[in-house]
């Protein structure tokens, strides 16, 4: 996990982290952690399970798994989450 975080920090552009990420994942893995990061937004933005159920095509499982890991979790959705809506009030 730790040499994965470091070859992650060592990516500079979203091109940069884009290769990588297609090189480490297959293209269905690539798809459901997309879906699980959708979810996660859809949920921050209190979206109801039945609309991310139906917008996502992920299971009502992985909805609530993802709801738990947001709410109860170690903090990286909520951190990486505040981030972008930092980043993105910032540029308007």
């Amino acid at each position: 996990m730790d040499n994965l975080a470091a070859a992650i920090l060592a990516l500079k552009t979203r091109a940069e982290v884009k290769k990588f990420l297609r090189d480490l994942l297959t293209e269905a893995e690539l798809i459901e952690f997309g879906k699980r990061w959708q979810a996660a937004r859809m949920l921050e933005d209190k979206t109801p399970y039945s609309r991310i159920v139906k917008v996502t095509g992920l299971s009502s499982t992985t909805v609530a798994r993802v709801s738990q890991w947001l709410n109860s979790g170690t903090g990286g959705y909520k951190l990486v989450l505040a981030r972008l809506h930092h980043i993105n009030s910032s540029a308007k």
